[in-house]
């Protein structure tokens, strides 16, 4: 069965929760989406049972260093093994071009330059054009632009045991792409806060969503069920229960509110 293993599930600033990032999981093998801030993204895929050499797709949504710089911990991680032959099939990583340019200028800084050389030899760079469609794991994947008001940022659609899932980065989807998912069975988009602490985190001047005002919506647009993540962490464990409340009260539909490490069965 399809599944969504969510690795982390806070926002930039969070430090009880692990940036927002996940594996999708079926039978054909593992496809990371984004990376966090740090080597704890090792950590986390061995925590959820994924060898990290195991790993030949991973797409970066943006720039942004919480979904970026663990991308360099792994390639540090399995430089070796390339260069010793270990790893048969070519790493293919997805993004735009903005996040491509990101990666070269991070690399030439942080990494030994043979290091460097390795990796743009033996990595394989799909960079994204909207609409651009590819098959990983034997799921067709659809990259889009999510006409981010800051910087360049794109999601995807799939199906995943024949239900329609669109992951729409970590910005308030842009009204332009209503249409695009009405009806879905899934959908992903971030909730920084709840309504009542807008004026604690300041959600919207982030181009972030409450949990009120991302229900609203997705409730308008027939979702049946909405992967609510990219949140602050100060309620700790209580924020499940909290988020989820809240989003019940304007969404009609399942509401899932992941913790770090939880898997998301796509049903």
């Amino acid at each position: 069965m399809d599944k969504i293993i969510m690795l982390g599930t806070g926002n930039g600033g969070t430090i009880d929760l692990f940036n927002t990032c996940f594996v999708i999981q079926n039978q054909s093998g593992n496809f990371l989406v984004d990376t966090g801030g740090s080597i704890e993204i090792i950590k986390r895929l061995t925590e959820a049972n994924i060898d990290y050499k195991s790993l030949l797709h991973i797409f970066i949504s943006h720039s942004h260093t919480d979904h970026i710089l663990g991308l360099f911990w792994y390639f540090k991680k399995i430089s070796r093994e390339i260069m010793h032959g270990e790893i048969k099939e070519r790493i293919t990583v997805y993004c735009n071009d903005v996040v491509f340019s990101a990666i070269k200028e991070v690399s030439k800084q942080i990494l030994p330059a043979k290091l460097v050389s390795v990796i743009f030899e033996n990595v394989d760079f799909k960079i994204l054009q909207n609409g651009d469609k590819y098959i990983i794991n034997d799921i067709e994947y659809e990259f889009f632009d999510i006409l981010a008001k800051g910087t360049k940022q794109f999601g995807f659609k799939c199906l995943l045991n024949n239900k329609k899932v669109a992951f729409l980065g970590d910005e308030t989807l842009n009204p332009a792409l209503y249409e695009s998912i009405r009806n879905y069975d899934y959908v992903m988009h971030e909730a920084f806060c709840l309504e009542a602490e807008e004026n604690i985190f300041h959600a919207y001047e982030k181009n972030h969503s409450t949990t009120k005002s991302v229900s609203e919506v997705m409730n308008n647009l027939g979702i049946k069920n909405l992967i609510l993540y990219h949140t602050e962490d100060s309620h700790k464990e209580n924020r499940k229960a909290l988020y989820t409340k809240e989003a019940q009260t304007y969404f009609n539909g399942n509401i899932i509110v992941p913790d770090d490490m939880e898997s998301i069965y796509i049903i």
